[in-house]
This record gives structure tokens, sequence and C-alpha cells, in this order.
């Protein structure tokens, strides 16, 4: 998430919900956390510092918590008619930056048409994230785009020794290298044209998902 200006707004206290307002509150973001159980909001009182119970798909409840006043919300509620009904009540506030959970790609569609900006699908995120790693095919993968990964993955033997600048990596793979961290350190560097590439190191490598996937395989 870019960084917010001012309090966050997040509705629904589900396991992303919590979790999400739970880290932002860590990091020193104020959190408005709603939720429409009351036994959801007794038992994260003592986690969260302004937690209230409001039905979000009633507009006249979110005004009444001042939502209108809020530049960021989330509406991390599970169930998919009440996520629409929350964010497109947020829309008719004019909340500024409205982000959503998306069960599905339909449901994702659907709530960008009602007003959200941003919309998230994190159990399909998850999921494929999980499916590489039990892969063995790379160590780490996020999706930082549509068309766009990163991988956390150990060089392949022709890489191994040779300066990433004479490598021709990105002409004959079409990916890159962007920081290593050599056999035996804690922390990534900057991966740059003088690099050269040792057995043990760890790679992140930057590109298409195809591509990424067909050089991780390599030996």
């Amino acid at each position: 998430m870019a960084k917010s200006q001012g309090p966050v707004l997040v509705l629904g206290m589900g396991r992303f919900g919590i979790a999400l307002a739970r880290e932002l509150a860590r990091s020193g973001v104020e959190v408005l956390a709603v939720d429409d159980s009351e036994e959801r909001v007794q038992r994260y009182a003592g986690m969260l510092s302004n937690i209230v119970r409001a039905d979000a798909t009633d507009l006249k409840a979110l005004e009444e918590i001042g939502a209108e006043e809020f530049h960021t919300a989330v509406v991390a509620i599970g169930a998919m008619e009440d996520s629409i009904l929350a964010v497109s009540n947020l829309s008719q506030l004019g909340v500024e930056r409205i982000w959503g959970k998306a069960l599905s790609s339909q449901h994702a569609l659907i709530l960008q048409r009602v007003g959200a900006h941003h919309v998230v699908q994190p159990e399909h995120d998850m999921g494929q994230r999980i499916a590489h790693l039990v892969s063995g095919e790379v160590l780490d993968y996020m999706r930082i785009a549509t068309n766009w990964v990163i991988a956390k993955t150990k060089p392949p033997r022709f890489l191994v020794g040779e300066p990433l600048g004479s490598s021709k990596l990105r002409a004959k793979h079409r990916v890159t290298v962007i920081a290593v961290r050599p056999s035996g350190q804690d922390q990534f560097t900057h991966a740059d044209l003088q690099t050269q590439l040792s057995y043990g190191d760890e790679i992140l490598v930057m590109g298409k998902p195809a591509d990424v996937t067909a050089f991780a395989r390599l030996d």
C-alpha cells in the first residue's frame, strides 16, 4: 500500500482486516477499525485503540463515524454483497482512496466499477506464491503487477563467476538480477554490472512471470 495521508479507515475485522489494522497501527498509522459484530469489536478492543461497531453497508452509519473525513479506507469485508455496498458507500462519501478485498476476479471487477481505486485478492495471490514455493523453483515469489514479478532464487551455473554486465542476461532470458545476498551473509546488496555471483548466493530476479519461472529452472 502506498504511503497514506492521515488516518486509515478499515472496514471488516476478519482475519485479513485485523491483521491489516494491527500492522498499520504498529507502523505508526492512526487506524479506525470498524465491524458490525459486537463480539469481534469486544474481542479486538484490547489490540486496537480505536475500534467501533457499525454497519458499513449503511450509508448513515458510515456518516455517523465520520467516514467521509478519511483520505484512505480499506474494505476488508468477507461477504461479497456487503463489501460491494461498503465500497459504493465510501465512494458516495467522497473518500479519495478506496482499497477493496476481492474473493474473485469478478468480485474485483465489480468493486472497481462501484468505486474501488485499488483491489487485492489475498487468497489468490498467496496461492500463487505458495505454488511457486512448493514446486521448489524459487525460494520466494512476489507478484508486483499483473505482468511483473520478483523471485528469490539461486544463480544458475552459467552466471557464476562472470560479471553480470557481460552475461547478456536480459537479452537472452529477459530478466534482471536486482540484488544479491552472498553466501553466509545476512543482507542483500544492490547488483550492478560488475557483480560476480558465487555458488550458494541468493539473488532477486525481476521480470515477467513466465520469464522468471523459466530462469529459475535453469541449472
